[in-house]
């Protein structure tokens, strides 16, 4: 069964809650730089001039050469020595709300519904152990070279056969994110998968904690 195009009555009949104004931008730059910036190892590391493994001593004396006053080796300005205000160990993650990040995915997923880049189909199996047949089942239902096939789960044929398709990428209902929402071409959802991402867009209800 071939996809089809997940319009915004459809969406709206799944219950999934569409942002029709202009809510949501804002969180959806601050969630998807919180996401990268998560990412970045933040080991970069120099050292000071108290570090660096030089001498002590003094270069030459301090009076009678015609140089400047020089103290010790491992000064900033001599090659070899420490770095000034040079990078050290961090941590660059943002902390970002819950109630923030819902309303980043719900923006995004509306707008790529309202866009018509949703497609659905009934389910995503792959029959054999295969990438062949993963990319012929999946070229059945949409031209689009880079897809995020989300699902509620995969058995180990799909998987397995999919994970070495680079511009594809395969997530849960309950694992995928704004940012992968953005990054594909078209987005394939299988019927089961839209009833978790309709409640990841509906509000929290009264008593849930929302940070």
């Amino acid at each position: 069964m071939s996809a089809k195009v997940l319009t915004k009555a459809a969406a709206k009949e799944a219950k999934i809650d569409i942002i029709e104004d202009g809510r949501g931008t804002q969180a959806v730059h601050d969630v998807v730089v919180a996401m990268r910036a998560a990412r970045r190892s933040g080991s970069a590391n120099t050292k000071t001039k108290a570090e660096v493994d030089l001498s002590g001593a003094k270069p030459w004396r301090q009076k009678g050469t015609g140089r400047a006053r020089a103290g010790y080796k491992s000064s900033p300005i001599w090659r070899g020595g420490g770095v000034v205000f040079g990078p050290k160990p961090r941590d660059y993650s943002k902390k970002i709300s819950k109630s923030v990040r819902r309303l980043a995915f719900q923006k995004a997923l509306s707008e790529r519904i309202k866009a018509g880049d949703v497609l659905t189909v009934d389910k995503f199996v792959v029959p054999e152990l295969k990438t062949k047949s993963f990319l012929a089942l999946l070229k059945k239902q949409t031209d689009a070279r880079k897809v995020l096939l989300i699902s509620n789960g995969f058995d180990q044929n799909t998987l397995k056969s999919g994970r070495n398709v680079k511009p594809v990428t395969l997530a849960t209902a309950s694992d995928v994110n704004t940012e992968q929402l953005l990054a594909s071409e078209k987005i394939l959802v299988t019927h089961k998968a839209l009833e978790k991402l309709a409640e990841r867009t509906r509000p929290p209800r009264s008593g849930e904690p929302t940070e």
